[in-house]
């Protein structure tokens, strides 16, 4: 059975080309870019909390850095570097080398280094800090938004939570529209490109990962306004409009969680150059509502008839049941 320097060798040392020092000594070392921020964000993925036990270890690699690269998305920043802690309950390496698979080919993907980490014997969690890159007076915050400004998502919501409901035998998903779901929820696309896009144009801004009000909620708590959605203007896959559950389209649509899409904020006047970004192939953006003056954090999701929407689960909670 490998050490765990053979795990750290044979899967995860790689040359580094940005870096200063990377993995191999007590610390990584880097050099901050002149007149950037250093953005950073750490997340942590648990099995039987965020993922099943068995699940496929090439898709656990890509997303435990995708959901940390949404992060460095919504704030407008380019992803540079990632720091890797493992608890393991045995070094398999078969399952060693599917992950590093996974990992290694979205590291590739957007430029990020792995500088460092950890590896013990334990129940399985994956740990990841990324580091990104943002000039200084351009990173987006959730604390921007003002009265007046539009609220905008990219791509659409609910469809990994529907793939979570046929996995828990809530629905049941024809082969098509399952796949297209499962692919949501194991391998999410981060928005980083649009992020950077987002840079001076954007008041505010949040990746979608615990649901679409809950997060939008953050973005109201920190500005200190309140939301105003319309139900009928969220945009929904195929997938979730043909759902024939209503009331589980709705919880997936505003509650679900791990869309990793971003929600952002914008004034009136920046509507056409929001509208000709061009972040990448076949990714829309939509104006869905608008912000307030009211309680800080207030959500309010109104139907086609102006009518405030009940909503029965605003987002998950990581100490939740």
């Amino acid at each position: 059975m490998p050490s765990e320097f053979d795990i750290i060798r044979r899967y995860f040392t790689r040359p580094v080309k940005r870096a200063l020092l990377g993995v191999g000594d007590d610390c990584a070392l880097i050099a901050p870019e002149l007149g950037a921020a250093l953005a950073v964000s750490t997340d942590m993925l648990i099995e039987g909390r965020h993922f099943f036990a068995g699940a496929d270890a090439a898709h656990l690699g890509h997303k435990a850095l995708a959901v940390n690269l949404s992060d460095l998305a919504a704030m407008g920043a380019a992803p540079r570097y990632a720091s890797l802690a493992l608890a393991l309950p045995e070094a398999d390496e078969r399952w060693l080398a599917q992950f590093a698979q996974g990992f290694f080919a979205l590291a590739e993907a957007f430029g990020v280094e792995l500088i460092g980490g950890d590896t013990t014997r334990g129940p399985r969690s994956l740990c990841i800090t990324v580091i990104g890159s943002v000039p200084s007076q351009l990173a987006l915050r959730r604390d921007g938004a003002r009265a007046g400004d539009e609220v905008w998502l990219s791509g659409c919501t609910g469809d990994a939570a529907l793939a979570l409901a046929h996995l828990n035998a809530r629905a049941r998903l024809p082969d098509a529209a399952l796949a297209h779901c499962l692919a949501r929820l194991h391998t999410p696309a981060p928005r980083v490109a649009l992020g950077l896009a987002l840079r001076g144009l954007a008041t505010s801004a949040i990746d979608v990962s615990d649901g679409l009000v809950a997060d939008l909620g953050h973005i109201g708590e920190r500005s200190g306004v309140a939301i105003e959605l319309r139900h009928a203007d969220v945009p929904r896959s195929r997938a979730l409009a043909d759902c024939s559950d209503v009331r589980l389209a709705q919880e997936c649509l505003l509650a679900g969680g791990d869309d990793y899409e971003l929600a952002f904020t914008a004034r009136p006047d920046a509507r056409a150059r929001v509208e000709a970004i061009f972040a990448e192939p076949g990714l829309t953006l939509t104006r869905i509502g608008t912000i307030v003056a009211g309680k800080p954090g207030m959500v309010s999701v109104y139907d086609a008839g102006g009518n405030i929407m009940p909503i029965a689960s605003e987002g998950f909670d990581h100490f939740g049941g």
